[in-house]
């Protein structure tokens, strides 16, 4: 689980056959060929020595995922991980819903993750691959497509050694092999979209079940099939996705998004959910997905509200620090997440994903362990020299963000606990600090 307990990895997969128990000389050959995989999933390892010998852990860090692991020997795939997300697939889910599945997962060019196919739900390739399918579709432009075809009456130009080799030794005189070029979308491509949108209906009908995600992709896909409804599905042939369609009619990169999202069903990459055994290695960072669902939120209520809002990671924010001492320009700017501007005054937005609302709830702040502490304070700190730099504005609010599971945020919002305030007065500005729970999530 995200930052949760230590992962032990039992070395017996991992190298050669042995009496010396434990890792042995293996150990820094096993790091050395999953150092990639590692850091793409954020697992940090630690060698902890003890009565038993060396012991291998893996710390996850901030995102959810899989990754296959190496054998130290040969190189081949022995096993994997799978990071599960701390507040469940199913707010995940609808985060990503939310979110217009445009945060994430990020797909590795890794092996297949042996068993992972079992531990995911079949969303998770299935999201992203709608995505990039729809970005195709809405970006095919007709464009000149070169056609081949027997006619009664020639069109373009007449392929004569093809008449003369065989229509002409068969008797059939009037038929005129041609090609010649017209303007249309690629109609080979729009087969395959598609083969992969009933594939994937099919799979999600299939392992889906009552899995809200899943049938609101299967709606989804509905709408995508309407798009191509006037061409048959045609499954691509292994390799025809990359080499010969789509030419020149749409822009690059949705293209070749699109064609990678194709390979991944037609190679049987496996969606997840009990179907296959095997599936893609893939990385979600679950802070970026935090900040991007709390930007959603922010700027619904902005709508309805008459507000705008600023997003740091779109360079909105940035505000510049003129030290005097030139070895500080590392420090150069401050950036808060997101600024938000209303007719009443300005708000500070810093979305946090860690527990530390639950935390606080669950315990007395003299119980809380000391990181813990010293984390909030540090927090509290970002936020308010965030505030500091909000202009001329007399009514000034510093917010912090945190997850809560959904029953949590239930439960505070029966007890008026949702939100805690404090109040500080900086000579005529006055500034609202404030600490948020947020369900991860609708369920």
């Amino acid at each position: 689980m995200d930052c949760g307990s230590p992962i032990v990895v039992a070395p017996a997969p991992y190298i050669a056959a042995t009496r010396e128990p434990g890792w042995g000389a293996y150990l820094d050959g096993f790091l050395a060929r999953n150092r990639e995989a590692l850091r793409a999933l954020s697992l940090e390892p630690r060698i902890v020595s003890g009565r038993d010998g060396i012991r291998l852990e893996l710390q996850p860090g901030l995102r959810a995922g899989a990754i296959p692991l190496r054998s130290a020997v040969t190189g081949q795939v022995a096993g994997g991980v799978v990071v599960n997300p701390r507040f469940g697939w199913p707010g995940v889910g609808q985060v990503l819903s939310a979110t217009g599945w445009g945060s994430g997962p990020e797909f590795l060019s890794l092996p297949l993750v042996p068993g992972s196919g079992r531990e995911v739900p079949p969303w998770v390739l299935a999201g992203p691959v709608l995505r990039r399918l729809k970005e195709l579709l809405a970006n095919l432009r007709p464009g000149y497509v070169e056609r081949n075809e027997v006619r009664s009456h020639p069109r373009g130009q007449i392929q004569w050694q093809t008449y003369l080799t065989r229509q002409l030794p068969s008797g059939r005189w009037h038929h005129l092999p041609c090609r010649f070029s017209e303007i249309d979308t690629d109609s080979r491509l729009r087969q395959a979209v598609r083969w992969t949108l009933e594939r994937l209906h099919y799979d999600l009908g299939a392992v889906g079940g009552g899995d809200q995600i899943a049938l609101s992709l299967i709606g989804q896909i509905i709408l995508l099939l309407e798009q191509v409804i006037d061409v048959p599905a045609r499954r691509p042939l292994r390799g025809e996705l990359e080499r010969d369609m789509g030419g020149g009619s749409m822009t690059s990169l949705a293209l070749l998004e699109g064609l990678r999202a194709m390979s991944w069903i037609v190679d049987e990459r496996g969606l997840g959910g009990g179907r296959t055994s095997d599936g893609l290695a893939w990385t979600l960072p679950l802070e970026q997905l935090w900040e991007r669902y709390v930007e959603s939120l922010l700027r619904a209520e902005a709508g309805r509200t008459g507000g705008r809002v600023r997003v740091g990671r779109s360079g909105e924010t940035v505000v510049p620090l003129a030290w005097d001492d030139p070895s500080h320009r590392a420090l150069g700017h401050l950036v808060p997440d997101f600024v938000v501007h209303r007719p009443d005054g300005i708000e500070i937005v810093d979305a946090k994903y860690k527990s530390h609302f639950a935390d606080l709830d669950a315990n007395r702040w003299s119980a809380l362990a000391e990181e813990t502490q010293a984390s909030m304070r540090a927090d509290l700190h970002q936020v308010l020299a965030y505030a500091a730099t909000a202009g001329s504005s007399d009514k000034i609010r510093a917010t912090l963000i945190y997850p809560v599971r959904r029953n949590l945020y239930e439960d505070l919002e029966q007890r008026d606990r949702a939100e805690t305030k404090a109040l500080i007065s900086v000579g005529s500005r006055q500034i609202t600090l404030s600490m948020k729970a947020v369900p991860f999530g609708i369920t």
